[in-house]
């Protein structure tokens, strides 16, 4: 795929602050850190005192208990142990190894806390109205099991607060699944930078309302771990966004064919279109079926309407080079026409955006698309196109999946759900959590789809213009509550770009 600029390069120029750390990342922050002259101990003491001053800022602590494991995670918990305590709470400390079994700092942070260490029971837990996890944190790679999933049930069974340190106990923080059983926290304080567990199902709802602190990683050290994974945020593609030229006219912001489908699927098609004039595309045109025309036509009025007779007369439409980006797929119908359509229009080396009908119909033989991928391409498939597609690759993995998608097929890949997953087929990812969840209703991927082609149009790269028309989808569908449709994202779309251009980009 050709990119104007490597994508992992530019957004590592502006995504300091939004990047998402693996585990493996955050252990690479620590090693540097500490090579810096900071020791391993002032970096667990001012975790386990950032978590002690979340928890007593949370409301009032009359008893807690604090669950602490075998590794540093633990070491956290028994300096947040040892901070309650000095502020006055009736604390006491639940661990899962013995106190002479612990090794290296934990073992140090364990010997100052001088309060009550009780059994590592459920019965333990009476009483309680705080507790702690600090059992496990991020680099869990196993599933819980035994004594560990019935205290992790008891605590989740608990009345009053749970908050966990770095990331909930049973929580991969690579991949936000669950390993066989997880804490539901209410706060979760995590340390420099989120993971991308913090951000992807189920994690995120696990995670409660989650806080970063800084505990004195100098952000320098970002630099040589080149962060690949990112959460969608402005910052990233302020760059790319398009701002209007005094004079400049609307072919300077191209020209969005749109290929719409027959009857009774029509609809489909034109959100597709509309929403692509409404991200700023200067012109966009349906291509439409010859029984369809006079439909199309009566119902669109800014976009304009081109009568196909048939396939071949399609393919002559899609090589006008006057069309800068093709979006194909909402409505196309699953069919030998569409497929013929997609490759046609992948052959121009134009940008295209391909969704829906468009994914599908090559489910039988994903391989005769990712052949023809040659230029600027976004795929946008929901999980169950997304499996049709990519069914080798798909695991509870989201973010590996989406990873392995992009590099299979050589387009940018925006793998949609309640944590969109937008990834490079250079291995770049950008998460996004932002859209409510009643984006969940019919129509809306394919405003979703209008949006990466009009954004397209006006000269964003792919991976931008697709993290872009995520977060406007979500920005616009904020403004609506339940009984939203997709028509209404359309409607919203100028006020969430006026937002971003007036909070984010202080463009006039």
């Amino acid at each position: 795929m050709h990119h104007d600029q490597s994508s992992h390069e530019t957004i590592s120029e502006t995504g300091e602050d939004s990047c998402l750390l693996t585990c493996a990342e955050m252990a690479r922050a620590d090693a540097a850190a500490i090579a810096t002259g900071i020791t391993g101990l002032e970096l667990m003491e001012a975790a386990g005192q950032a978590v002690a001053e979340a928890c007593l800022a949370s409301g009032s602590i009359h008893r807690a208990v604090v669950l602490a494991g075998p590794g540093n995670n633990g070491g956290d918990g028994w300096v947040a142990a040892r901070h309650l305590m000095a502020a006055g709470v009736n604390v006491a400390v639940m661990s899962l190894v013995e106190r002479q079994s612990l090794a290296g700092d934990a073992a140090i942070m364990a010997d100052r806390y001088q309060g009550p260490v009780i059994p590592f029971t459920p019965a333990g837990l009476a009483g309680s109205d705080l507790v702690v996890d600090a059992l496990f944190g991020a680099g869990l790679d196993r599933p819980l099991t035994g004594d560990v999933i019935q205290l992790v049930k008891a605590v989740n069974s608990l009345k009053g607060r749970r908050v966990s340190v770095d990331v909930p106990s049973g929580i991969s923080g690579d991949s936000g699944q669950i390993l066989g059983a997880a804490v539901r926290a209410d706060l979760t304080v995590t340390f420099f930078r989120k993971k991308p567990g913090h951000v992807l199902l189920p994690g995120r709802s696990e995670a409660g309302r989650l806080v970063v602190r800084d505990i004195g990683i100098p952000a320098s050290v970002l630099e040589d771990i080149a962060p690949r994974n990112f959460e969608n945020h402005p910052d990233l593609w302020r760059s790319f966004w398009p701002v209007y030229a005094v004079n400049g006219h609307k072919y300077h912001r191209g020209h969005v064919l749109v290929v719409g489908g027959r009857p009774p699927a029509l609809g489909a098609s034109r959100m597709t279109a509309m929403a692509a004039l409404r991200a700023g595309a200067g012109l966009v045109t349906l291509a439409a079926t010859q029984d369809s025309y006079g439909i199309q036509a009566g119902a669109l009025n800014e976009v304009m309407v081109a009568p196909f007779a048939d396939i071949s007369a399609l393919t002559s439409l899609i090589s006008d080079k006057r069309f800068s980006v093709m979006a194909i797929g909402p409505g196309a119908g699953i069919s030998e026409d569409t497929r013929r359509a997609v490759v046609s229009a992948l052959g121009t080396g134009r940008s295209v955006v391909l969704d829906a009908d468009a994914l599908t119909t090559f489910e039988k033989d994903p391989a005769r698309l990712f052949n023809v991928i040659k230029g600027p391409t976004v795929l946008t498939p929901h999980a169950g196109e997304f499996r049709r597609l990519f069914e080798d690759d798909m695991s509870d993995d989201k973010l590996a999946s989406a990873r392995h998608a992009a590099r299979k097929s050589g387009a940018v890949t925006v793998f949609k759900g309640p944590d969109t997953v937008i990834a490079t087929p250079e291995g770049v990812t950008v998460i996004d959590s932002h859209g409510p969840t009643h984006l969940a209703t019919a129509g809306t991927g394919d405003v979703l789809t209008g949006l990466v082609a009009g954004l397209l149009a006006q000269h964003m790269p792919p991976w931008a213009a697709a993290a872009a028309a995520v977060r406007l989808h979500g920005d616009a569908a904020l403004h609506f509550g339940r009984g939203m449709i997709a028509g209404d994202l359309i409607q919203g779309l100028p006020e969430a770009m006026r937002a971003l251009d007036t909070y984010y980009f202080k463009v006039p």
